[in-house]
Parts: structure tokens; C-alpha cells; sequence
């Protein structure tokens, strides 16, 4: 965006009365504009950095940003209805990583061969999912998302604060943004394996959406990342996994052998835990962000908290893993085009934690 333009979208912005106030709570989700994370309001009972700021009730955070409005002007991104599913099997990755569970399909035979039905016992985060708001707390004060605690979740007392039906209740559907940074990583000599913990730095981010012909600071501050997006980065992990063997995919991945309580054991290529990144990813207010590797961000994390903590329990925003990208990278690079319309459908689970995605790109 040009200066003249940035200086026009601001100015509307201003007089125009659409700029969030930091301190006028709850948030209007209609916006034009919000408050950079150094501008956050201190909230009442909650954490340092919390954005609880849809209202003491809210229980699907950043997906407020996918209004009518923002949602139909992503619709206008469909161009030729070409289909682009996201997902991995059900049973990829084989095995799990974490120490997940396999998944395990039974065919159920209801009438002597002629009705049959389907039995599944999975894990919803061992293949493409959602990471709900239950997931991941802030580890100081073991907090989830908009002040759930534990006991709201297991127990006696557990309730629906934060279960992930209230997504499926909302839905999900928006504009898609692909940074393919492991496409760039090959074009300019950066050689990693994304089974290791490579960290990927908003500076590289900022040239691989550059090399794609996108400025990727939010719009407000003259980018191209609008209000409601939602981020996708390739770390070629699904590329990687495909070249491996099953017994390469025990040893690389899945750790089968090794103490099932060490988490830190494991190495993922993903996100770099760094204050620009933490800003990026704030101040652009993506609806939701997502990668193709387990953990999104480098695992295991280099600093003392996880991007987990700001994404999920500060800022409640849906966070995706081990999304198939592989067929959109490829797409996209064909169309020179690194927007497009998105869906997913998070399933309709009350008390869940997560979810398979159920994802969709539209070109």
C-alpha cells in the first residue's frame, strides 16, 4: 500500500469513528481498526497481554472478527470454484506424534452385506486439527482462554466455557493467506529438515511475502493483511513426512521408544519464539493461524513460554496443525495468487477441546 493510501485508510478510519478504542469494552467486532498489543487494555483478573475483549462470556475470541460482512467480501475471491481440501487421512501422520494415539477404523456390518456403518477411535489432535481454546492454558497462572480454569473443563463442575461446539455454532469461513516459506527456504539456499526444531523469523517471513509479492504488516500500518485473515505458513513438514519410510517416521517423529512423558524430545520445524513475532501475529488480527507441522511454532520452544500461551489462552485464537498444504502451495504458486477463500467446519462436540479441520480452499 502507498503512503498516500495508508494516510487515506487511516484518516477514514479516524473520522469515520471505526477505530477500536483500547479501553471501551466489550470490543465491536465490526471495527475498522484495533489496538496494537502494546495498546491493550489491563484487564481485571486476567493475565498479563490478555486480549479478553469480546465480553466476559465470549467463548470463541478472535473468530468475531469473521463478520457478514468480512466474510462475504472474501467470498469475492471465488473466481473459477476450483476445490482445494486441506486435510491429511485420519491416520497421517502414522504414528502420531506426542505420543498420540493411532487412530483405529472398525467397519461395523448391520445387516447381512447390505448396511454397514463406521466405528472410529482417534485422537482429534493426531491428524489436521484445530487446537480449541481448552488446549493449551498460560502456564504461570494456568489460565485458559477468557479466564476457563481446569475444573470448567474435567470434573464435577466441568460446564461449556470454551468447548470447541461454539465454533462449530459460529462457523468458520473467511480469506486465506499462504506463506509458503518452505518454497522460499529452497529458492535462497536455506537448507533445513522440518522434522528439526528450524526456527522460521518474522524477518524471513517478511521476505518470503515479499518474494510472493505481499506485504505482510497489517493493513493499518500499510501492509496487506486485513482484519479477519487467516494465516497459513508452509514448513514442509507434510512434504517431508511423505518421503519417509514408516521406520524412519518411528524414529523421526513419533518417538515410540523414548519416555512417553518427555515432550522435549521431540523437533519440529515452525515459528520462532521472538517479540516480533509475538507483535506480528497480534497486531495483523488474523481470525485464525495455521501450519502443516505439529506444533506450529519451532518445537521445543527456545525462550521460557510457547507462542501457544498468546495465540490460544491470552489472545483466543484458533490455532491449526499439521494442515495439508501441499496442493494450495502448488496452486498458488501456479496462479501467482496467495489469497483465497477458506472453510472449515469444526465438529459440533459440547465440552470438546478440539477438532479435526474440515478444511476447504476455494479458487
Amino acid at each position: 500500500m502507498s503512503s498516500v493510501k495508508q494516510r487515506l485508510v487511516q484518516t477514514v478510519n479516524f473520522l469515520g469513528g471505526g477505530q477500536q478504542s483500547p479501553s471501551s469494552l466489550p470490543w465491536n467486532p465490526d471495527s475498522s481498526a484495533f489496538p496494537r498489543r502494546k495498546d491493550l487494555p489491563k484487564i481485571s483478573g486476567a493475565p498479563e497481554g490478555a486480549a479478553w475483549v469480546w465480553g466476559k462470556d465470549d467463548n470463541i475470541g478472535r473468530l468475531n472478527l469473521l463478520t457478514p460482512k468480512r466474510v462475504l467480501h472474501a467470498s469475492s475471491l471465488i473466481k473459477t470454484g476450483e476445490l482445494i481440501p486441506l486435510n491429511l487421512p485420519l491416520n497421517n501422520p502414522d504414528p502420531p506424534a506426542f505420543h498420540r494415539e493411532d487412530f483405529k477404523h472398525t467397519i461395523k456390518e448391520l445387516a447381512d452385506e447390505t448396511c454397514y456403518d463406521d466405528l472410529y477411535e482417534l485422537n482429534t489432535q493426531s491428524s489436521t486439527q484445530w487446537d480449541g481454546f481448552r488446549h493449551f492454558a498460560h502456564l504461570p497462572t494456568k489460565t485458559f482462554y477468557n479466564g476457563a480454569k481446569a475444573s470448567d473443563i474435567t470434573g464435577p463442575n466441568a460446564n461449556l466455557k470454551c468447548s470447541i461446539h461454539h465454533w462449530s455454532e459460529h462457523g468458520i469461513a473467511g480469506r486465506g493467506i499462504l506463506l509458503d516459506y518452505r518454497r522460499y527456504a529452497k529458492a535462497n539456499g536455506i537448507h533445513y529438515d522440518p522434522c528439526s526444531g528450524h526456527a522460521i523469523p518474522f524477518q524471513e517471513l517478511v521476505k518470503c511475502g515479499r518474494a510472493q509479492g505481499i506485504d505482510i504488516r497489517p493493513e493499518a500500518q500499510g501492509g496487506d493483511i486485513k482484519i479477519g485473515d487467516i494465516l497459513m505458513i508452509r514448513a514442509g513438514f507434510v512434504e517431508r513426512h511423505g518421503e519417509l519410510s514408516r521406520e524412519e517416521r518411528v524414529k523421526l517423529i513419533a518417538h515410540r521408544t523414548e519416555n512417553d512423558g518427555d515432550l522435549g524430545i521431540f523437533q519440529f520445524a515452525g515459528v520462532k519464539q521472538e517479540e516480533e513475532i509475538i507483535d506480528w501475529l497480534h497486531d495483523c488480527y488474523f481470525a485464525g493461524v495455521v501450519g502443516d507441522a505439529p506444533a506450529f511454532e519451532r518445537w521445543p520452544t527456545q525462550q521460557s513460554y510457547h507462542l501457544h500461551e498468546y495465540i490460544l489462552s491470552l489472545w483466543g485464537m484458533p490455532l491449526g496443525e499439521m494442515w495439508n498444504l501441499e496442493g494450495l502451495a502448488a496452486k498458488c504458486a501456479e496462479e501467482k495468487r496467495w489469497f483465497f477463500f477458506l472453510t472449515s467446519s469444526p465438529a459440533n462436540v459440547q465440552r470438546g477441546v478440539s477438532s479435526h479441520a474440515n478444511a476447504i480452499a476455494i479458487f
